[in-house]
């Protein structure tokens, strides 16, 4: 049989022998690839049409360059692309995919695992009982925040941000939003849409953010920003490690300023800025927002899916080079 494909990266087992079964595919199963073993192994299998990658292999336009021009498709196991030079790809006439929609849920219930981590004390309370647990707590001792009874800011209501507040609305979380343009009312989910970002902070005790990085996000949390938000706010990012100003947040953190932070994205991964690892009020993940065995299926499986549609001769579903997101 023709191999169509190439994997790049360990996949979960239904995943590789669908990959196996539907496109013959050669799967690296052992271990992931580097950008160059990647290129050295399409290079090897002049049949290969496309290949699946994660967001751990780079492909900058250098590396596009040197892909061979039997290699049509990279389907990237993934919702951010900020790994693919997808100027690079489109000039070479490459479609790239990513695989949007699947994790919204999975990622969702992370933000609000670290919200309530963060404002219950989560990590201090796991060390506690990690070492041992002798000591007695009096009633004003070891206190959190409630979640109940406060407002949320969602900056980016897309579709983790929509399902955020879906969430929030079960613990009874007023819930402001900001974004490029008012969503219709049935997107909302009871939120309130607030057009300015300097008018939604101060009135918010969390903010959650769910918007793309990239180009003129970077450092986008900042410490003009966190000062707008009443004192002991709790900050919350799954989206990008690059949104937020890391220097503001652990002054922010150290002042008082923010009570807590939940992070699972970092400017720095994995080796992290360990001043967070330092302050006791910062609930930490290690970028695992989609990491459920349901939804690391559903994006093995979108992620194929797309490369049925390219090897049909249709558009694929995900393709991001016409526009799509």
């Amino acid at each position: 049989m023709t191999v169509h494909l190439l994997c790049a990266t360990p996949l979960l087992p239904a995943i590789a022998d669908r990959a196996q079964a539907e496109f013959n595919a050669v799967t690296m199963q052992e271990r992931q690839l580097t950008t160059a073993e990647t290129l050295a192994a399409l290079a090897a299998h002049p049949t290969i049409a496309a290949v699946l990658v994660s967001s751990r292999i780079r492909f900058d336009a250098d590396a596009i360059a040197m892909l061979p021009p039997h290699v049509r498709l990279i389907a990237t196991c993934s919702v951010g692309h900020e790994h693919i030079d997808l100027a690079a790809a489109r000039a070479r006439g490459i479609v790239v995919t990513n695989t949007p929609d699947v994790v919204t849920e999975a990622t969702a219930d992370l933000a609000l695992f670290l919200m309530l981590g963060a404002l219950r004390r989560g990590r201090e309370y796991a060390a506690i009982m990690e070492q041992g647990w002798r000591q007695r707590y009096g009633l004003g001792d070891m206190l959190g925040l409630d979640f109940h009874g406060k407002t949320l800011g969602i900056i980016g209501m897309g579709r983790i941000g929509q399902a955020v507040a879906r969430r929030a609305r079960g613990f009874g979380v007023k819930v402001l939003y900001h974004n490029r343009r008012q969503l219709a009312p049935d997107l909302e989910h009871g939120a309130e849409y607030c057009a300015q970002l300097h008018a939604m902070l101060p009135r918010c005790q969390i903010v959650s953010l769910h918007i793309p990085g990239g180009r003129g996000f970077d450092g986008y949390v900042d410490a003009a920003m966190l000062a707008l938000l009443p004192q002991g706010a709790v900050l919350v990012n799954t989206a990008r490690g690059s949104l937020v100003d890391e220097d503001a947040l652990v002054a922010a953190l150290r002042s008082g300023q923010l009570a807590a932070a939940g992070l699972d994205v970092f400017r720095a991964e994995p080796d992290y800025d360990l001043r967070l690892r330092d302050l006791p009020n910062v609930f930490l993940t290690p970028h695992m927002g989609t990491a459920t065995v349901e939804t690391r299926a559903a994006m093995g499986h979108r992620a194929l899916d797309n490369v049925a549609d390219f090897l049909r001769g249709s558009t694929p579903r995900d393709a991001l080079w016409h526009g799509s997101s």
